[in-house]
């Protein structure tokens, strides 16, 4: 039979916490609503940004003079997986999701004889991945989003991979985040940043396409442009991955923390009567002896 004593205890430990994961998801939630808003407010400029780019490759013609996060290396057999993660657990699945999809493709990628080499971007991602992985991370990168997502940290990761890429450390880039959709929905979206991905390769479209027949003049020409733009639209999807990804991580840590404090208060509840059925069988004993050694007198 469970000591009493040990029963308030638990009971008093489990309260604590149930306030601690009360608190966690309040906070989450004030969190949630201007991350929310943020990635949603981005989303356009970094689709419209998008379609520009896709209409100036598609004039350009030939892509053999295009700039090299256009056309490429000219070969893919170094990939580099930037993975997008928290700083903080205690998010539910958020980062277990992001690593498993890199895992998923660094697996496939060297299972076909391609050499795989990760930037992770929160500390729970490199956490894992380092120990299947520690020879393919190249760099860990903390501490992004403290307060919240500001452009400066968005462009000193897209500085950084631009200068990998400079030095012929891979040919293929690709971003690993969660989508925002809703506070109990997180898409991991993969993208490929380098080289620029044409939209009609995308299996997935989130805007309209332009109506056919429209006829474009650009000044300067498509290539001078193009060497503008695509620095540019490398940073603008990092900072808009940096987004969905601080909206995802608020919401999945607000989800968990509800589920957290409804366990905590259900715990609760089964703690107390099992406290009250015992203490109930521990008077019950004790009017049991007292009338046993009555009854003998």
């Amino acid at each position: 039979m469970p000591n009493l004593k040990d029963l308030r205890v638990r009971i008093d430990s489990v309260k604590s916490t149930q306030k601690i994961t009360s608190a966690m998801k309040m906070v989450a939630a004030a969190k949630l609503r201007r991350a929310q808003e943020s990635a949603e407010a981005a989303r356009p400029y970094a689709e419209r940004m998008e379609r520009i780019l896709d209409s100036l490759a598609g004039s350009l013609g030939d892509i053999s003079g295009a700039p090299e996060l256009l056309a490429g290396t000219g070969k893919d057999q170094t990939y580099l997986i930037v993975a997008f993660t928290a700083n903080r657990g205690l998010c539910g699945g958020f980062n277990s999701s992001i690593v498993r999809r890199v895992r998923q493709m660094a697996i496939e990628l060297r299972d076909n004889g391609k050499t795989i080499k990760i930037l992770c971007v929160g500390r729970k991602g490199h956490d894992v991945l380092k120990r299947e992985f520690s020879d393919e991370i190249v760099e860990s990168i903390e501490d992004i989003g403290k307060r919240h997502v500001q452009y400066d940290e968005a462009l000193s990761i897209s500085n950084r991979i631009t200068e990998l890429f400079a030095a012929g450390e891979f040919d293929v880039c690709t971003i690993i985040f969660n989508r925002f959709q809703s506070a109990m929905t997180q898409i991991i979206t993969p993208q490929q940043l380098i080289p620029f991905e044409p939209a009609e390769t995308k299996s997935t479209k989130t805007t309209d396409i332009e109506e056919p027949g429209s006829v474009y003049i650009f000044e300067p020409e498509e290539k001078d442009l193009l060497e503008s733009l695509l620095p540019r639209n490398l940073s603008i999807q990092v900072f808009q991955a940096l987004l969905e990804s601080a909206a995802s991580e608020h919401g999945a840590r607000m989800t968990a923390m509800d589920s957290a404090t409804r366990n905590a208060g259900d715990m609760i509840d089964n703690l107390t009567l099992t406290y009250n059925r015992t203490r109930q069988a521990f008077i019950t004993k004790e009017l049991i002896e007292i009338i046993s050694g009555a009854e003998a007198l």
